[in-house]
């Protein structure tokens, strides 16, 4: 594979002409990446070095691995790190409790995994499509900025609406600056059965499909598919099952792909969300949007 070369002008003079894979390795952080937002003694931005991206995996490591059922590999027990190939491409989002002591990397409260279009394509694809046939969808819509979202971890005593909407305004304020299009990226339920989660599964088929447009299928070696028959589903029920950040995402507009892939590694079994940006309800841009629009470039 060739990548191809860019020529630098102003700030990134002295480069010269490189491959855009090693130009992104040169440049990954910026030591000065600015506030995306702020709640009282929280604030949110994106990881500003190597180090606290180690401290974003080490959360991870102890909600994924410690806390919930995720079994770890050999190399993740030997670093107490949840990390893939995935993690060099991406942008990670940080909240930082400064009400605690100690240095940054052991403020880090929750995290968030952002990869937009381009450096999927540095990356060889995006970790969704590991799960879901997306190329269709991403070639109906060529000329739209892509962003997929992965990995969402928050220390269970910070699982509140503060550090959520936290989290939402440092997306938003990204999704300004990178004028992104689409948020895509898997949901887990906890459980790999399948079976016992036909309620939920069906209940998100039934009430929020996505039209063709943005249709998702789960890959036919992987997925598991579920006829949704309102009649034999309890809506009450069925929504008690879904995560906090599902409901979310369908409040936020977002649609439900085709079929369901459980993840062994993780305990859980995985629905694909895509949210066009112009669906967000516009009640929801004003809570987010007015403080996030202040911390975009």
């Amino acid at each position: 594979m060739t990548f191809p070369k860019i020529a630098f002008e102003g700030r990134g003079a002295g480069f010269g002409q490189m491959p855009a894979k090693i130009l992104h390795f040169v440049r990954r952080f910026d030591p000065a990446a600015p506030l995306l937002g702020r709640l009282g003694n929280l604030e949110v931005r994106l990881a500003r070095s190597a180090a606290e991206v180690k401290a974003a995996q080490q959360l991870r490591y102890r909600v994924f691995y410690q806390e919930m059922s995720a079994q770890p590999s050999k190399l993740q027990k030997m670093t107490r790190r949840d990390r893939d190939g995935f993690d060099r491409y991406c942008d990670h989002l940080l909240v930082i409790d400064h009400g605690r002591g100690g240095p940054i990397v052991q403020r880090i409260v929750g995290t968030y995994r952002l990869m937009r279009g381009e450096r999927a394509a540095l990356a060889g694809g995006f970790y969704t499509a590991q799960e879901f046939d997306i190329a269709p969808m991403i070639a109906r819509h060529a000329g739209k900025r892509f962003l997929e979202l992965g990995r969402s971890c928050v220390l269970k005593e910070y699982r509140g609406k503060r550090t959520v909407e936290l989290l939402w305004q440092g997306i938003w304020a990204y999704v300004l600056t990178h004028d992104i299009d689409v948020l895509f990226g898997c949901a887990s339920l906890a459980g790999t059965d399948p079976a016992q989660l036909a309620a939920p599964l069906a209940f998100l088929q039934a009430n929020a499909p996505a039209p063709e447009e943005w249709r998702v299928r789960a890959l036919p070696h992987r997925g598991t598919f579920f006829d949704a028959d309102p009649v034999e589903i309890d809506p009450r029920r069925a929504l008690a099952v879904l995560p906090p950040l599902l409901k979310g995402y369908l409040r936020l507009g977002g649609y439900v792909g085709e079929g369901a892939v459980v993840d062994q590694q993780f305990g859980t079994t995985d629905v694909l969300i895509v949210l066009p940006r112009a669906n967000i309800n516009p009640r929801y841009v004003g809570h987010y949007g007015a403080d996030a629009s202040r911390f975009a470039a």
